[in-house]
Formats: C-alpha cells, structure tokens, sequence
C-alpha cells in the first residue's frame, strides 16, 4: 500500500502498455459482480472484526448497489481503517485502483490500523492519501465508484478543541464531482437522523437526514440514481447516538446512490 500526504494518485487508463481497464460496471452489479464480491467477502485475509461486522453492514449488498467491479478506479471518502478499502482491493483486483482517503483526524484514530491491514504484499494497487479536509486534492475524471460509508455525516462534524475545522461541504463534493468520470456512480450510507434534526447537532449524535444528502448532491451536479432499504431499521431510535453500545451496527441507515452526468 502507498501512503501519501497529497495527490500522488496514478490511474490506469486503456491506453496505458499495462493493459489496466476500467469497466464501469452496472448499477446492483451482474452475476459475475456478485460471485467476485462474495468472494471478496469470504476472503480468508479479513480480520475476524470485519467478519463480525458483516451482518450489519451487509457489505455483499453494498457493493453490488454501488456495481463495483473487476479493473475499477474506486474512492472510499473517510474510509477509516479500511473495512471497505479492503473489500474494494479484492473485488476489483490488480488491474484495478482503489483510493482510501482520511483526514488527519480520520488517520490519527484509524492510520495504523489501515497500515496494518494492507502492510502484505498483494495490495500495490491500494494508495492511502491523508490531507484535512478543505485541502483534499483529487485526479481528475478518474474514478468509476466512490463511496461514503457512515462517513458523510461527519462533513458536518465540527470540533475546534480537537482540530476539526468546519469544512467547505460545496467545495469538497465539488472535488469529488470533478473526479469522478462521466457515469461515475456515488454510494452514500449513513445513519439516519430525524427529519427536523438541524446539522449542528450532527456532533452529537453523529446522524444526519437523507433528504439533506440528497440536496447537497443534487446542487453539486450529481444526479439521484437510486436508493436501497437493505440497511434500514424501523425499531432505531433517532434520539441516541449511533454510536451507543447497544445500537452500535444496528441502527437504522440510509442507502444512496448518485450518478455524475
């Protein structure tokens, strides 16, 4: 895995001597999708906390949504310790590329268990770029899939005392919308807030509302290709923190989908 502290992301194109392809792939996957994400999923290199994770995250059902595939570029925002980076690595194989980006803060909490994680061999193909969030810099028209897994409530986060500074949200999906290619699909899951919970109280309970992600990809030029009920929950409790004990990979989340034009 390569670490980088700015844009250093080389893609592979059908013109490139290697033979890299980047197929773009169909929403909700195809039959040979699925068969390499199940795999992807049973591979034995997965730590057992990702395995123990996997009924609440339903990552076979995710990742066919978002239709990656084999040769892919992918870019998993705020991927953390890179349970999906990890996923994405073995789905779309080496002709592929897959992006993790963390913030600082990200990267402070999870960068050693990200380093750790693709610290084998088998995972070139794999590059980590840390940078705070309104200097994120990304290639452009280069990503076929990116993904915002209970990550996008935290663009609304802000936490002075620890270095979170409030980021520029038009700014950032501005960059991210820039980066994708034409077609390039979006997958956002998150936990779901109460209708009337106002951004600012994100910090809280680290929930927001879909129709606020909606609007905020929608006025950045990406079109709502789709959403998903596979991570809902009727029983969640919209007043708790999602990441209370006992709701903790069980609360009720949001499934979307976003195509750039």
């Amino acid at each position: 895995m390569k670490l980088t502290q700015s844009l250093g992301f080389l893609l592979c194109t059908a013109m490139v001597v290697t033979g890299c392809t980047t197929s773009g792939g169909l929403p909700n996957g195809t039959a040979d999708q699925a068969a390499l994400i199940s795999a992807a999923v049973a591979h034995p290199h997965r730590p057992a906390t990702d395995v123990a994770r996997d009924a609440g995250r339903k990552p076979q059902t995710v990742l066919e949504f978002a239709g990656v595939g084999p040769g892919m570029a992918v870019l998993d925002m705020y991927a953390g310790g890179g349970y999906y980076t990890e996923l994405i690595a073995h789905v779309i194989g080496p002709r592929g590329r897959v992006m993790a980006y963390n913030n600082t803060g990200y990267a402070a909490i999870a960068g050693k268990a990200m380093a750790a994680r693709f610290a084998d061999e088998g995972f070139d193909h794999v590059e980590h770029l840390v940078s705070e969030n309104n200097a994120l810099k990304l290639p452009s028209g280069s990503f076929d899939v990116a993904l915002f897994i209970l990550s996008y409530h935290d663009v609304y986060y802000l936490d002075g005392e620890r270095g979170w500074e409030k980021i520029d949200t038009s700014v950032m999906l501005k960059e991210v919308f820039n980066a994708m290619k034409p077609g390039g699909r979006v997958i956002v899951a998150d936990h779901v807030a109460r209708a009337d919970m106002a951004p600012e109280a994100v910090r809280a309970l680290h929930r927001i509302n879909p129709g606020l992600v909606k609007a905020d990809f929608t006025a950045a030029g990406f079109r709502h290709d789709g959403e998903s009920d596979a991570l809902r929950n009727p029983a969640d409790d919209f007043n708790v923190i999602a990441m209370a004990p006992h709701v903790r990979g069980k609360t009720d989340r949001f499934l979307l989908r976003f195509v750039k034009p």
